[in-house]
Order: structure tokens, then C-alpha cells, then sequence
């Protein structure tokens, strides 16, 4: 399949439209926890684990992972430090496209990104499945930067930052909800940066689970 561009607005907002609290930085300076991990391709792997339909473990080498269907989209990047970027052209994996070829079970709601040192983003298998939702390679026609996540990211535009995970290694199929590390320590659950979703404490009581 070849490598298309989808510009498009974010959860069918107004394309354009700010949520609110943020502003336009057209720069986007890298932040995460911890160090830049290094890339050792001969060793390195993707996997799909947990609740499959076959209850068993998906697995890709770096060479395979560069076969899989690619997909490009033009989206927003909002980050919780209240600024956000317009336009962003991602390229990679549709997570879409990753769930049908490693199908989760019919009982599945959630999922965990699981990034490098353990780092983790949990989210409903609805956001996962955006159109937008990218396992993303390359940023503005180039693999990505590492202190921007290479080799691959997740990319979920709708969704405040800190749920695109760098560094990305895994994806947890869940029957049910739990934090990612994030969420443990105080930000929303959720993360929609149109509600403002940014801490736990604006939560509605039983929305999630226990921080």
C-alpha cells in the first residue's frame, strides 16, 4: 500500500479551532521522563499482548514492522503544557490497520501503550481506533528525531500528549481499565483537551479507576 496524506479535524471538531487554554506554538520542543533510549534494530520488536482473540502474542522484527501497511494524516498536536501545534503531517501504521491484523477479544475496552523503561498510556479501544491513531515512523516526510519517539510512536491527535506514547514497544489488549503512569500520578484518565481534561481531580467520582 503506498503512503497517502489525510488532513482532516481532530474527533470532527472545526478544523483550525483551538481547545481551550491552548496556544499555537509552531515549534515542537521535545519533552518526556527519562533519558533517549538507543535503537538497536537486530534486537528490537513490536508486540501485541494480552486479551487477543487468539490469546496469544503478536510479534514483528524491525524489518517486518517496515512492511506493514503505511498511512499518512495531517493532524494537531496539543500537549498539556497548554500549547499545541497545527498541522502536523505523522506517517506510519494505522492503529486500525494493527488490531486487524493482531484482532483483540470481543470483551476488550481499553488499551496500554507501553513505551521503553516501562512508561505507559492507557486509553478506551475507541480512541485507539481513531482514524487519526498512528503508529507513527515519520514526521514531515522523515523518520522521526529520537528525542521525538524513534523509531515509532504513538500518535493519538484527540488526545491530550502525554497518551502518544515514544518509544513505543507493546500494546496490552484490556478487559477493563487501569492507569498508565501518567494517570497514576495525577493527570486525567481520559485526556480530551476540548473538556480540558488535563488532572484526576476533575474527574467525575467512579469515572476511572483508582489513581
Amino acid at each position: 500500500m503506498s503512503e497517502g496524506t489525510e488532513a482532516g479535524g481532530e474527533g470532527g471538531r472545526e478544523r483550525g479551532r483551538l481547545p481551550p487554554g491552548q496556544a499555537v506554538r509552531y515549534e515542537h520542543k521535545p519533552l518526556h521522563y527519562g533519558r533517549v533510549p538507543s535503537f538497536r534494530p537486530g534486537r528490537w520488536d513490536f508486540r501485541v499482548f494480552g486479551a487477543t482473540e487468539s490469546l496469544g502474542t503478536y510479534r514483528w522484527t524491525w524489518e517486518e514492522f517496515g512492511g506493514l501497511p503505511r498511512a499518512g494524516v495531517v493532524r494537531d498536536f496539543h500537549c498539556v503544557m497548554r500549547f499545541s501545534v497545527p498541522d502536523v503531517p505523522w506517517g506510519g501504521v494505522r492503529a486500525a490497520d494493527l488490531v486487524r491484523l493482531a484482532p483483540p477479544s470481543p470483551e476488550v475496552t481499553h488499551v496500554m501503550a507501553w513505551g521503553e523503561y516501562g512508561y505507559s498510556a492507557n486509553m478506551r479501544l475507541d480512541d485507539f481506533l481513531d482514524e487519526g491513531v498512528l503508529l507513527a515512523t515519520h514526521r514531515d516526510g522523515a523518520p522521526l528525531a529520537p528525542e521525538h519517539g524513534f523509531p515509532v510512536r504513538l500518535v493519538v491527535p484527540h488526545l491530550y500528549g502525554w497518551k502518544s506514547v515514544k518509544w513505543l514497544r507493546s500494546v496490552e489488549y484490556m478487559v477493563g481499565d487501569r492507569r498508565g503512569f501518567w494517570e497514576e500520578r495525577g493527570y486525567h484518565n481520559r485526556a480530551d483537551p476540548w473538556n480540558e481534561e488535563r488532572f484526576s481531580h476533575q474527574e467525575d467520582t467512579g469515572a476511572g479507576p483508582p489513581p
